[in-house]
């Protein structure tokens, strides 16, 4: 593939409108540039995980999961048009059903917390979850979007919080919400 940005600066966007992978241009605030931004902050958020240790298994997975993003972005940014193929989400229930086997079950909400890189995997987790909304949003609002995007959002949220949980047990473990009602017995 040769160089496909040449200029960054276009101008075109000034309007308040931005171009689609199919050349048509739609404003900045409809539902199809929304689902394409938190994707695509999604993905930054991961790229920021990214930059602390993790076990070399978990960065070779979030490695791949950004390509997938950056795929899935596609995607959405052609209507009707189909990039993120069922090997992508299969990679994910795969993930998740090995990573999940190592945990102990959970005896209470985690919060968001432990070590700062399972920190940022709920991080990352929350932005997915709010990635997918924007996805079903653009799904109620136009005919041309496949299921795979909205799934795969779903099922790497999950992944993430999983993950999140696998960060913590190198450094201590999982930080439980402390319910009142629950430490006064009902």
């Amino acid at each position: 593939m040769g160089h496909r940005l040449t200029q960054i600066a276009t101008r075109t966007g000034d309007d308040g409108t931005t171009g689609l992978g199919d050349n048509t241009r739609v404003r900045k605030d409809s539902a199809r540039p929304q689902a394409l931004g938190d994707v695509d902050e999604l993905n930054a958020h991961i790229g920021l995980l990214l930059c602390e240790p993790l076990p070399d298994a978990v960065r070779a997975l979030l490695v791949d999961v950004q390509h997938q993003l950056f795929n899935l972005g596609g995607e959405l940014s052609i209507p009707g048009f189909t990039l993120l193929q069922p090997t992508a989400l299969a990679q994910l229930d795969a993930a998740l059903a090995h990573h999940n086997a190592a945990l102990p079950r959970l005896a209470e909400f985690v919060l968001p917390g432990g070590t700062r890189a399972a920190a940022q995997a709920h991080v990352c987790r929350t932005v997915a979850r709010r990635a997918e909304r924007s996805v079903v949003a653009l799904g109620a609002a136009e005919a041309a979007v496949n299921d795979a995007p909205r799934q795969y959002l779903n099922r790497l949220s999950d992944l993430l919080f999983v993950l999140a949980r696998v960060l913590n047990r190198t450094d201590g473990g999982d930080v439980y919400w402390k319910s009142e009602r629950l430490a006064r017995g009902g």
